[in-house]
Parts: structure tokens; sequence; C-alpha cells
């Protein structure tokens, strides 16, 4: 069967992941903008689950291009992350040229010695997928989260079909990018190793007065974790493998 990973970013999302058992969590804050390193706190409170815990370790929103700082932040994050009790964290960086930053890669195996590594959808960004994926076979990273270079995973079904002949079983594809209950069966046919969705609904507030430029006065509102949906991506990848 297809994996099922949910991204959460709040403690509601942790409840979904305990009620629905999803085969893991990737753990995030501020998934509106692609998601950010989550808060310690956070990070332990999900891991005393039991559901397997992958953070997301990015010290800024924008692109994938760090710089010294940021790349140490980008390793010191990862190290927490497990002594914290994740169980895998979820990282991406490019160089210049828009290639890997393997030195990255490899700077975060260092300190998460056996737990899984998943590179994110800065593998999007890249021009060349298939060279993309060798290079991250060879650094030992365990998958790839991609929509395979579309807006929505779904778009993109037959490069995902190309990606998953091209790893050829020598690291994972993780299908996301926009995964419902509604699409997710055509998603896991065609052969990704797992799916990724954030299986979300809106919760709207009023603001009396704007907090920024993404939180202007007036209605306003944030995505949370909603359960129905999270069962219903779990029931449709259970009918497809049947």
């Amino acid at each position: 069967m297809t994996a099922f990973e949910i991204a959460i970013q709040d403690p509601t999302g942790i409840a979904v992941a305990v009620a629905v058992r999803p085969d893991r969590v990737e753990l995030a804050g501020a998934l509106s903008t692609g998601g950010v390193t989550p808060s310690p706190a956070l990070t332990e409170s999900a891991a005393a689950t039991g559901v397997p815990v992958h953070a997301l370790i990015r010290p800024r929103e924008g692109g994938f291009g760090y710089d010294d700082a940021e790349r140490d932040l980008v390793v010191a994050d990862a190290r927490h992350a497990i002594r914290l009790g994740a169980a895998g964290v979820v990282i991406g960086g490019l160089t210049a040229d828009g290639a890997v930053d393997a030195a990255l890669v490899e700077r975060v195996r260092d300190v998460v010695g056996d737990h899984e590594i998943t590179f994110h959808r800065a593998f999007d960004q890249m021009a060349d997928r298939r060279a993309a994926l060798d290079v991250l076979v060879g650094l030992g990273v365990t998958r790839v989260l991609t929509s395979g270079g579309a807006g929505r995973a779904i778009d993109a079904t037959d490069e995902l079909r190309a990606l998953v002949a091209h790893a050829d079983g020598r690291i994972q594809i993780m299908a996301g990018a926009g995964v419902t209950s509604q699409n997710v069966a055509e998603l896991a046919a065609t052969g990704v190793d797992a799916v990724h969705a954030s299986a979300k609904r809106t919760v709207v507030e009023q603001l009396t007065v704007s907090l920024g430029s993404g939180a202007p006065a007036g209605e306003s509102g944030y995505a949370t974790a909603d359960e129905a949906e999270a069962r219903a991506i779990r029931a449709a990848l259970a009918g497809a493998s049947s």
C-alpha cells in the first residue's frame, strides 16, 4: 500500500495524526509558506505520540539558496530535532547554479546518523530532476518529496511515473502538492512510494487590525488538519491497493 504522510503544523494536527495514524507525519510551522522549522516544544509533543515524526528543517520562507549562517542553522536544528525524538528530518538546499547542495546534505547526514532524510520540494526547482535523484541516492537520502515539477502533483502524473522508473527502488518517491482524497488514488497509481497531504480545513477569524502583509485586518483565517479528510485519504489509498 502507498504510504500516507500527513503534513501538520499545530496541536490540532497532532491530535488528527493520533486519531488517524498515518504512516508518518511531516511537522512544520507556517505551512502556507511551504513550511519552516517547527518549535522544539511542538516537535517534542508530536514525537511523544508514537507516530513517526519527520521535522521540516527550513530556516526561512522563500528560496533554497542558503548562506553559511543559514546552513549552520539547518544543521543545528536537524541535530536538535533528532534529540527531541524525531524519526527523521526533511531538508533541502540548492547551490548557486541550481543543483543539489550536496555539502549541506552531507553535514545533516553527519548529525542525524541513521535517521531518515527526506529531500523536500527544493527538488522541484531543479531543471534536471533525474540527475538530482542520482546525486541524492549517492548521499544516502531516503526519499524525495516532489510534485513532478508542477504546481499540483496530479498535473504531473507522467513525470511522477518517470521519476519512479528512474529511482528504480534506490530512493523513495513521494508525491506532494494539492493531494486530496479525490485525487490520491490516481496519484498512487503512478507507482509512487508515498503521498504527502496536509488534509486541511480553514478556520475563519476576524482581525481588528493588520498583523502584517500576510494578515490584513478584516476576515482572516488559518489552515489546520481535518480529521475527516485525513481519514478519507487513508481510505482511498486502502481502496487503491485492494
